[in-house]
C-alpha cells in the first residue's frame, strides 16, 4: 500500500531512449532482465481475480515429492518445505527465515502461494518471475539456503527407482534425471499452490454478500483515498516493482553474528560496493547499485494475509492492525508515503477488505518418500 513511484526499469527506460538518441543501439536492465514501466496515476491495472494456471500435472505430481525431499538438501536435512511449509501458509512462520545449518537468513521467508502468477521473485526483485526454474534453482543451489550442488543432487535422486519411472512418465522417457530439469520439475509443483474459494473474488463474479459491509467500504478506501491500489493492483495486488516505505530495520538481523554474515555475503555476491560497511538492509541498491534504490523492496501480494504473518521483508509487524497503523503514519524513515490520517473505523475496514483476500487454506499432504536402492551397473 505504497504511493506510486518511478521503478528502477522507469529509469532504465529513459536512460536507454537517451542512448537511442544518441545513435548507440543496446539495452540495459537492473539485474539481466527488464520490468515494465511504472503506470501512471489513474492508469494501474485494477483488481482481478487470478487467472488459472496451466499445470503438467504429472510432472507437478513428481515436484511434489522433490519439495518436501530432504536428499535436495547438501546436508540431506533440508527440503523446499522446511522454509515454505503448507501449514504455516506455505512460509515458515517467523519474522527472519533459518538458513542452512551454521547460517542464518536476514530475511523473512515469503509464501509461496500464487507464486506462479508473481512478475518478480526475491525481496530484492532480482529473479524474473516468469522463470519458475531460477527461482528453484537458486534457492537449491545457494549456500545460505539448501547448499546443494546440482550434479550430487542428480545423482542421489537417481539411485531412487521410483524416481526414475516418475521421471520416465513426466519429463522424458529413458532420459537421465538431470539438474535443470529437476527445477523446472519443483517449479510446475510450485505452481499449484493457488488460492482456492476466497471471498472477495466471489465477490467480483457477482456474489454481492461474499464480503461484509466493512470490507465493501475498506475496498472504497484501498481504490481511493487510501490510494493503496497504486502499488497493490491486478489480480496479484502487487504492482512487481520495488519502492521505500521505510520499514524499520530488524535488530535481530545486526545482532545475530549468522545473519549478518549472511547478509553481507549477500552483498559481496551481488558485486555491492563497499559492502563491509552495510550495516542496514539496503534492498533493491545491492543489486542496482543504484543508490536511489537503497531501502527499496518488492510490493508483496496481499492474498493470504490471513496465513502469511509476520509481515513485511524482515517479519518486523504481527498483525494486520500493526501493518496500518505503519501506512497510516505515512511509513518509516525516508518512505515515500504520505500519512493517511484514517479514522479508527477507517483501519477497520482496511483490515476487513484485506481478510476478505484470504480463501480456504490452501494445504497438500507431504507424500511417503521412496528410499534408495543399490543400482545395477548395466541394468538400471
Amino acid at each position: 500500500m505504497m504511493n506510486g513511484t518511478e521503478s528502477l526499469t522507469g529509469r532504465a527506460t529513459k536512460w536507454a531512449m537517451a542512448v537511442a538518441v544518441a545513435g548507440i543501439v543496446g539495452t540495459w536492465a537492473t539485474d539481466g532482465h527488464s520490468q515494465a514501466p511504472p503506470a501512471a496515476p489513474g492508469s494501474y491495472p485494477d483488481l482481478a481475480p487470478l487467472p488459472r494456471l496451466k499445470i503438467n500435472e504429472k510432472m507437478a505430481e513428481l515436484g511434489r515429492y522433490f519439495f518436501f525431499d530432504v536428499r535436495l538438501s547438501g546436508d540431506a536435512a533440508l527440503s523446499c518445505a522446511s522454509c515454505h511449509d503448507p501449514k504455516k501458509g506455505w512460509a515458515d512462520g517467523a519474522p527472519l527465515s533459518k538458513g542452512y545449518p551454521a547460517s542464518e537468513y536476514f530475511r523473512n521467508s515469503p509464501t509461496l502461494i500464487n507464486a506462479g502468477h508473481r512478475k518478480r521473485f526475491m525481496w530484492d526483485g532480482r529473479l524474473d518471475g516468469s522463470d519458475m526454474g531460477t527461482l528453484v534453482r537458486d534457492m537449491i543451489t545457494e549456500a545460505h539456503t539448501m547448499n546443494m550442488d546440482a550434479r550430487l543432487m542428480q545423482e542421489r535422486l537417481k539411485q531412487v527407482p521410483e524416481y526414475v519411472a516418475m521421471w520416465d512418465t513426466a519429463v522424458k522417457k529413458n532420459d537421465d534425471i538431470n539438474g535443470m530439469r529437476v527445477f523446472n520439475v519443483v517449479g510446475e509443483f510450485v505452481k499449484t499452490i493457488q488460492s482456492k474459494n476466497v471471498p472477495f473474488d466471489r465477490y467480483l463474479a457477482g456474489d454481492t454478500a461474499a464480503i461484509s459491509a466493512e470490507a465493501e467500504q475498506g475496498l472504497q478506501l484501498f481504490k481511493g483515498r487510501a490510494g493503496c491500489i497504486q502499488c497493490h493492483n491486478g489480480s496479484t495486488f502487487s504492482d512487481g516493482n520495488v519502492h521505500r516505505t521505510g520499514v524499520p530495520e530488524n535488530p535481530n538481523v545486526w545482532n545475530t553474528p549468522e545473519r549478518a554474515i549472511t547478509m553481507l555475503r549477500h552483498y559481496a555476491t551481488s558485486g555491492m560496493p563497499n559492502y563491509m560497511n552495510a550495516r542496514t538492509d539496503v534492498g533493491a541498491y545491492a543489486i542496482t547499485k543504484d543508490k536511489r534504490d537503497v531501502g527499496k523492496f518488492l510490493t508483496p501480494s496481499l492474498r493470504e494475509l490471513k496465513y502469511t504473518a509476520p509481515y513485511m521483508h524482515n517479519g518486523m509487524y504481527a498483525t494486520l492492525n500493526d501493518v496500518i497503523d505503519f501506512y497510516d503514519k505515512g511509513g518509516g524513515e525516508g518512505s515515500e508515503l504520505k500519512p493517511l490520517n484514517l479514522s479508527s473505523s477507517e483501519r477497520s475496514a482496511l483490515v476487513a477488505f484485506l481478510q476478505s483476500l484470504s480463501g480456504d487454506p490452501v494445504t497438500t499432504e507431504p507424500p511417503k518418500l521412496p528410499g534408495y536402492k543399490v543400482r545395477v551397473f548395466g541394468t538400471n
